[in-house]
């Protein structure tokens, strides 16, 4: 079973109630059993929602209590950043997932790259908050760029 972010599917649950519908993993799961999560939603934020970013680090570093993930208002929403990816493991775990499918840049789904926490589009190397609690389970963890 593989654990996908459900905004790479056309779900609208993107912070501003978009999706990222990604033809390639539509492709690639047609045949594969699949389970949908979108981690920030999970936490208990809504859809539409304003942009969030870790701050100075990455999803380890939150995972850790090193840093802290920050609304574009200067609003802390670290708690719900972890409930989201705890909420997500427990689904992970529940259908023996192995690998996961999740979308890059989030700051809660990134795998290579996440926003820097300056709000200006500049992106960093670093992991976001889910990645880094599903790595840590041995859940592998690749992006729609690596389909």
């Amino acid at each position: 079973m593989i654990l996908v972010s459900a905004c790479l599917l056309g779900i609208n649950c993107k912070y501003n109630g978009d999706n990222n519908k990604d033809f390639k993993v539509l492709e690639y799961l047609k045949d594969k059993e699949f389970i949908i999560v979108c981690p920030e939603q999970l936490g208990g934020m809504s859809t539409p929602r304003d942009p969030s970013e870790i701050i100075r680090l990455d999803g380890d570093a939150v995972i850790n209590g090193e840093t802290s993930v920050i609304t574009n208002k200067r609003l802390d929403v670290t708690k719900k950043f972890k409930l989201g990816a705890n909420e997500t493991l427990k689904i992970a775990k529940l259908y023996n997932c192995k690998e996961a499918i999740l979308k890059e840049g989030s700051p809660s789904c990134g795998s290579n790259y996440i926003y820097d926490g300056t709000f200006t589009g500049k992106k960093r190397d670093g992991i976001g908050v889910t990645t880094s609690l599903l790595k840590h389970n041995g859940i592998k963890v690749i992006s729609e760029k690596e389909i």
